[in-house]
């Protein structure tokens, strides 16, 4: 599968991201002057009504760079982890996720969601054994006992729901505000899970891969960036079934052609066969001669 993005990287068609279209969604707008984090000092344009403005000439070079690693994720097979636990946030990345295919966290990040991933597991089989069991009818339990269940079903829901069907630790992390999921920050880099981050001018850049610096605030931009994920992804999904159906084509005709080549190894056989007896039946007629004319030769 490693293969499939270096196949496709010439059908690759990012979307197209314009300063006018971050203006507008007011990626440019960082935080109060005196809330700045210093790291973030390369990253900022300048100041206005003591409001630091970002310098979106990088930010859109930046964007370029992080779509196409996520890109080529998809394209070889990877998954992708959407985090964001803050209010304006948190739909946008469950439906981005929904809509893609991938794994989620919009609610609370558990500590060692990464790291301690055979612990979580244990809570995602618990998780599922409680929402099947509510699902059928409930015998043998009281009113008391079912809505206790339905509650430790809801909580472990809203923590766990949007990474019950991941199997394994994610290929690529996507992060909306890293000073709020810092916890899932310091996991992943722990893990050298490359990280796709948006970074105000508040946040620490340090150990993000793929810095994206822009407002992680506002709901226009939030929405702006989701929207360019999801483009992004779903072209490389589709790339993924191109490819995958012409591998499928190249192996049914090459297996059309396996029964031909045994064909013509058959004829060779066979030829082969009847030039040896060809060849046997001589040499016999020739001894039989050879026999007659010695017994001539002696009388």
């Amino acid at each position: 599968m490693e293969r499939l993005w270096w196949d496709n990287r010439k059908n690759m068609r990012l979307p197209s991201v314009t300063i006018k279209q971050l203006l507008e969604s007011g990626v440019h707008l960082g935080h109060k002057t005196f809330r700045w984090n210093p790291k973030m000092r390369n990253f900022i344009f300048g100041s206005k009504d003591s409001i630091h403005i970002i310098d979106l000439t990088q930010t859109l070079e930046m964007t370029k760079v992080a779509l196409q690693e996520v890109h080529n994720c998809i394209s070889s097979g990877g998954k992708i982890l959407f985090v964001s636990t803050k209010k304006q946030a948190s739909e946008a990345i469950s439906k981005i996720a929904k809509d893609t295919s991938q794994y989620y966290v919009n609610h609370r990040w558990l500590g060692g969601m990464l790291t301690n991933w055979k612990t979580i597991t244990n809570s995602i089989k618990r998780y599922k054994k409680l929402s099947e069991d509510l699902k059928k009818e409930v015998i043998g339990f009281t009113k008391k006992e079912v809505l206790k269940m339905a509650r430790q079903r809801d909580k472990l829901e809203r923590s766990l729901g949007g990474i019950a069907d991941m199997k394994k630790i994610p290929e690529m992390i996507f992060i909306i505000d890293t000073n709020n999921e810092s916890l899932a920050v310091k996991e992943a880099i722990k893990l050298n899970i490359p990280i796709v981050a948006v970074v105000d001018t508040n946040s620490d850049p340090t150990g993000i891969d793929f810095p994206i610096p822009g407002n992680d605030d506002a709901g226009r931009a939030i929405n702006l960036y989701c929207d360019l994920m999801k483009q992004t992804i779903l072209d490389a999904q589709k790339n993924i079934a191109k490819t995958e159906i012409e591998t499928n084509s190249e192996i049914v005709k090459l297996e059309e052609k396996k029964p031909k080549v045994e064909e013509k190894k058959i004829e060779t056989e066979k030829k082969i066969d009847t030039h040896k007896k060809l060849d046997k039946k001589e040499k016999k007629s020739t001894s039989i001669f050879a026999k007659i004319k010695k017994i001539t030769s002696k009388k």
